[in-house]
């Protein structure tokens, strides 16, 4: 079935749901206890599984009415008995009423567009932002947003973020990042990892001179998963580094190849807590410089909408490429789909 006609099919039976919601008093309909529609990414949307057709999931949902899911998106969990739900304002004990459609205004009902709109790939819009006055006037802000999808061997994901900042209307940061992957599972718990990463910083100064730089960096990496269970995964490998800058300001352009040791960690805890971090050591064996990269995450799901986050940076001498070192420590509103 082509992509386009399974996402309007997914949205039109979201309104077929809400439009014919409203029933007349009295009637009654014979529910199983909910079956629950596990997407790979964690959300979850009470139901039941009407029937499964190769490899699709054909699932109605008590929300969204029925949905045409792929196997490898999601599965099926709490499959039970069934009982009556009665139309009434108070459900008989023990029977499990189904939730009301929600309103077309909602963030859960705005997440579920997006999610029928990108159909198998999940993504996270993330922000923030602070203004301080002070001995200074201050101001910052952070926008981003990121894009996945998995199958059965292969992973592939991608970012852009913005980063702009001023004291005293002067422009102390204003760069624009953005981050590929495309992991896949070889056997022996083995993997293979290409990361391209591409930065735009429009507001560095090297010793009070302006040094603005656009920088392309590729990673092509082997490595071995050290410890891969549904909550807990840890990654380590070897990866080959190709650099290039441009000096957008003064012109010319430097590259290097480098070698490099990281190591991924992924770990999901109760309360839909998500703690990911990723360290990388840069050593080039042609000259000896070296230099390091770290990212930590610990993420808070409030809702399968709404997340809160902390994430902390920090990068320090890439060997060989004149690049902007720093150290940050951000605090994030996301919205999920």
């Amino acid at each position: 079935m082509p992509v386009v006609f399974k996402k309007l099919t997914r949205v039109a039976s979201m309104m077929l749901a809400i439009g014919v919601s409203a029933r007349a008093q009295g009637d009654a309909e014979v529910l199983p206890v909910p079956d629950v529609l596990v997407y790979r990414d964690g959300d979850r949307v009470q139901g039941r599984l009407i029937r499964r057709e190769d490899e699709f999931l054909i699932f109605k949902s008590v929300r969204f009415g029925e949905l045409r899911v792929s196997t490898a998106d999601a599965r099926i969990e709490n499959a039970g008995t069934t009982v009556v739900v009665a139309a009434t304002p108070a459900p008989a004990k023990d029977a499990v009423a189904p939730v009301p459609p929600l309103a077309s205004s909602s963030p859960d009902e705005l997440t579920n567009l997006f999610r029928n709109f990108f159909g198998p790939w999940h993504g996270r819009f993330a922000l923030s932002s602070q203004v301080i006055s002070d001995t200074s006037d201050r101001a910052d802000f952070m926008t981003e947003a990121r894009l996945k999808r998995k199958w059965t061997k292969d992973e592939v994901s991608g970012s852009i973020r913005y980063d702009y900042s001023k004291t005293n209307d002067i422009v102390t940061t204003d760069i624009i990042k953005g981050n590929g992957l495309w992991r896949r599972t070889l056997p022996k718990r083995l993997f293979t990892v290409y990361r391209p990463a591409y930065e735009w910083n429009r507001a560095y100064k090297d010793d009070g001179v302006n040094r603005d730089y656009i920088l392309l960096q590729q990673e092509v990496g082997l490595g071995v998963r050290a410890v891969d269970t549904e909550n807990w995964k840890v990654r380590v490998g070897v990866a080959e580094n190709f650099f290039d800058a441009w000096d957008t300001s003064a012109g010319g352009h430097t590259s290097a190849q480098v070698e490099s040791l990281f190591a991924e960690a992924d770990l999901k805890l109760p309360w839909r807590i998500i703690v990911t971090e990723r360290a990388v050591y840069y050593y080039a064996i042609k000259t000896g410089n070296d230099g390091f990269e770290n990212q930590f995450e610990i993420t808070k799901k409030l809702t399968d909408t709404l997340s809160l986050g902390l994430r902390h940076e920090v990068r320090y001498n890439d060997p060989d490429v004149r690049s902007q070192d720093y150290s940050l420590l951000r605090f994030l509103i996301g919205f999920d789909f």
